[in-house]
């Protein structure tokens, strides 16, 4: 997805947040703050955009989102256990109503056969708070994995929770 594709799809999630007067937050680890980007750069997102926590170091998940260190020690960053306490200490601390959180290895380094680079896990907390974890396994460069990851989650977020 190019970065007129992620402009646009952006800006589509932008749109169901503001039908719904509702807002969003991100904690983001691999991606950097590339999804509060797209995010912001659409004219108006202050009025669903609430912020965005760049937690790539697991202490500043730890103090931002409250991330545990038992989760953090026992299934590692780039897992389905954190990334679920990314989106919910996210969605708390800015008392949004959704959140989205990634946590992945985009490579070239960090790898391993069990966790192999390309590997993300996402996290998406909704206001009634169910919170739904998802892993990808995506192919290419780093950028490429990055690139892959904001597009996944903001089509999620879109499709998953924001549909109705």
């Amino acid at each position: 997805m190019n970065d007129l594709e992620l402009q646009r799809l952006s800006a589509a999630v932008g749109e169901r947040l503001k039908a719904k007067s509702a807002t969003v937050t991100c904690a983001e680890s691999c991606t950097g703050g590339w999804i509060a980007k797209v995010f912001t750069d659409i004219s108006g997102s202050s009025a669903w955009f609430e912020r965005g926590f760049v937690t790539y170091s697991n202490s500043a998940k730890q103090e931002l989102v409250g991330v545990s260190a038992a989760s953090l020690a026992q299934y590692g960053a780039v897992s389905e256990a954190v990334v679920r306490e990314m989106a919910q200490g996210a969605q708390h601390a800015a008392q949004a109503d959704y959140a989205v959180s990634v946590s992945g290895i985009a490579g070239p380094d960090g790898g391993s056969a069990g966790k192999p680079v390309g590997t993300v896990w996402f996290g998406f907390a909704a206001p009634d708070g169910v919170v739904t974890a998802k892993r990808q396994q995506f192919q290419g460069d780093r950028e490429s994995v990055r690139r892959q990851s904001v597009a996944f989650a903001l089509q999620t977020l879109q499709d998953d929770f924001l549909a109705n």
